[in-house]
């Protein structure tokens, strides 16, 4: 068993879910037992962000991850607490192995490894299961690098087992209708508002909208617009007087759907529960950079390429950073009760890291 499978069995056996404190300890005390770097815990809710600075130079790289996890399947929780992992057919499997606790094994090794070209930062933030907590909380005390590579995944995208750079990736706003009426006899039904009516009302609204795209690096990226659930009324016999809609949609680099113009409808009101922001590589130079990194430490040919669902690099990006994502897990795999990693791309990762920082800024 080499250092890097060691590493990750290690990590992704400490629970990670509701308290993400305890793997915080074990990546900071491997950065101070292991590494010369400047090693920091900061404040962040659920045992601190773990930050750490080595190198020096005008500007910054920082490798990214981050260290919660979603919350395991009883399959993947051992009799005494910790998560069970094991290697079967050259994947390890275990909660937390893709999403992505083997990403930050791999980039600790490269941490200490790489001869870095100018400050090189490693940072592994809590929270971003939650919305990204622990990436706003580092960004709110002065922490956006320059450049960043978030160790997400991006293999299997333009082939079977290849690791590829995605270059930008969608966002997400999840948002609600709430429409109002006036409740009613429902053999009277003119007497009074019907909630549901108008809630309709505005859901033809949605579904006329136009999706928004773009383009990234020559890269199309397109939005989407979902009414996901639909609750109204009380009883078979009373006109509603309330209804909620809610929306998921998935957002690109510089623009929204226009899901304002809804609230035309009388009685409606909109509210945004939550908006995570797309990333758009902003430097060409960068992705090829990493793209040739990511190249020189595989076999196959990868390609630069663009994600569905929002990181923290989405957040680094809105901070001023410029992101290309690049990790070992695969679509699918990610918050599964059969959860898994190939070992195989966890080593290219570390190799594509490891170079990516000696040549980058």
């Amino acid at each position: 068993m080499d250092e890097l499978e060691s590493l990750t069995r290690d990590l992704v056996a400490t629970p990670a879910h509701d308290d993400e404190a305890a793997v915080g300890d074990r990546i900071e005390s491997w950065l101070r037992e292991h590494t010369d770097a400047t090693v920091t815990r900061d404040d962040a809710p659920n045992g601190g962000n773990v930050i750490a600075r080595r190198g020096d130079g005008d500007e910054s790289l920082a490798l990214v991850g981050h260290h919660d996890v979603v919350a395991p399947a009883q399959s993947q929780v051992a009799d005494d607490g910790t998560y069970r992992i094991e290697e079967r057919d050259g994947r390890l499997h275990g909660r937390g192995t893709a999403d992505m606790t083997g990403a930050l094994a791999a980039m600790l090794l490269a941490f200490r490894e790489t001869d870095p070209a100018g400050e090189l930062v490693f940072a592994s933030f809590v929270g971003e299961e939650d919305g990204g907590v622990g990436a706003r909380h580092a960004i709110e005390r002065d922490v956006a690098p320059d450049y960043a590579v978030v160790g997400e995944g991006s293999t299997g995208y333009s082939g079977p087992s290849t690791v590829d750079v995605a270059v930008a990736h969608k966002g997400r706003r999840a948002s609600t209708l709430r429409a109002s009426g006036t409740a009613a006899h429902a053999s009277e039904p003119e007497t009074g508002e019907n909630a549901v009516y108008r809630a309709c009302d505005a859901v033809d609204v949605v579904r006329d909208l136009d999706t928004p795209a773009t383009e990234v690096l020559g890269h199309r990226l397109v939005g989407s617009l979902v009414v996901t659930e639909i609750d109204g009324g009380d009883a078979w016999n009373v006109v509603p007087d309330a209804c909620e809609v809610t929306i998921d949609e998935r957002t690109v680099p510089g623009d929204r759907a226009a899901l304002d113009r809804a609230t035309e409808v009388e009685g409606v009101s909109w509210d945004v529960e939550q908006d995570l922001p797309p990333m758009a590589c902003d430097d060409a130079a960068f992705a090829d950079a990493a793209l040739d990194a990511v190249a020189g430490a595989q076999d196959a040919t990868p390609e630069q390429v663009v994600k569905p669902h929002a990181t923290d690099a989405g957040w680094l990006a809105d901070a001023g950073t410029t992101c290309v994502v690049c990790g070992p897990a695969e679509p699918g795999e990610a918050h599964t009760d059969a959860e898994s990693v190939s070992l195989d791309a966890l080593r290219t990762c570390r190799d594509a890291y490891l170079e990516i920082a000696a040549r980058w800024p």
